[in-house]
């Protein structure tokens, strides 16, 4: 499986449209907010607006024919879906054409409207969209729960997980028996488990929020710097282990409450790597720009694009979590 920073074909998205996702979710009872959803879909604007310059964009939607003010080159395809985590129920994309298609439960039934988008992704809708552009692609089935946040890897057969989301989506895996399925559908040699992800995370701890390599040898690991805060031990658990295989930057957590008052599963982990740039997630918060300054040096020959995903993640995820990249073959 490679690793994200190599060429891509494309990037998959899914237009927002929920407000229960974006709206009512993570709000005060009965108080929803009526306006979140129309700025989630301008953050998705200025997703695609940043990635139309790197790479072909891959657009989800549930009618090709209501989206003119979408830019005329982005492709559409038509399906019906629940929401925008392309991440988590999209097929695991691999470099020799062939799509490993996991079966996706909305993380562990949370979620029952959202069961559908495991039937968005099919050899039939690949070919069928508008301007899009999908290359010859072989779909494999392994017959296992897992979403595409859930697993990292650096191109060189390594992959890095939690024991958290992992043993809980399939109780009757061991790691072992995950080890084997890794090795035989993305060609992976070598798995680093960590214990959990972060507090608040709907996802059971999903490594896309911890976790991240920037190259091979190279990781950045989400770390929190008050040990008053519940991210504390769990993150410094995380360093301690990837220190062991690799060189670890730390990346400052954000600090983002919800307006019910409960902590935010944010993290600047939740980055996504295009062919030309970075898009970061931002929050608004005092750590935003010195996290920016560590991902440049990370991305030397990337443009590091801040998105402002304090609207997105009412609907728990971010920009990593909304992307999904297809390589070029």
């Amino acid at each position: 499986m490679p690793a994200e920073w190599e060429e891509h074909e494309a990037t998959w998205l899914a237009w927002p449209y929920d407000k229960i996702s974006f709206g009512s979710l993570n709000e005060p009872e009965g108080k929803p907010d009526r306006e979140r959803l129309a700025r989630v879909q301008k953050t998705f604007l200025q997703v695609i607006s940043a990635l139309s310059g790197s790479e072909q964009v891959n657009l989800i939607v549930r009618d090709t024919k209501q989206y003119p003010y979408i830019l005329k080159y982005v492709g559409m395809f038509e399906v019906d879906y629940a929401d925008v985590w392309t991440r988590d129920y999209m097929p695991s994309f691999l470099d020799d054409g062939t799509a490993v298609k996991w079966d996706y439960d909305a993380y562990g039934s949370k979620f029952p409207d959202l069961l559908k988008d495991n039937e968005v992704f099919s050899p039939s809708f690949i070919k069928e969209g508008e301007g899009g552009s999908s290359g010859d692609i072989e779909f494999v089935r392994p017959g296992i729960i897992l979403e595409g946040g859930a697993i990292e890897v650096n191109g060189q057969g390594t992959l890095l997980t939690t024991e958290q989301c992992l043993l809980k989506r399939n109780p009757q895996m061991s790691k072992v028996d995950y080890e084997n399925v890794f090795a035989k559908y993305l060609g992976i040699s070598k798995v680093i488990w960590l214990k959990q992800g972060i507090v608040n995370d709907h996802t059971d701890g999903h490594i896309d929020d911890v976790a991240r390599f920037v190259n091979e040898n190279k990781v950045v690991c989400a770390w929190e710097e008050n040990p008053n805060d519940p991210n504390f031990p769990i993150l410094s658990s995380a360093y301690d282990t990837l220190s062991a295989d690799f060189e670890v930057v730390k990346l400052p957590m954000p600090h983002m409450i919800y307006r019910n008052d409960q902590k935010a599963p944010a993290s600047y982990a939740n980055f996504y790597i295009a062919n030309k740039v970075v898009l970061m997630p931002i929050y608004n918060d005092p750590n935003d720009e010195r996290v920016l300054e560590i991902i440049r040096a990370q991305f030397p020959g990337r443009d590091i694009i801040p998105i402002d995903c304090s609207d997105l993640i009412y609907g728990g995820g971010a920009i990593h979590c909304a992307t999904s990249s297809q390589p070029k073959i």
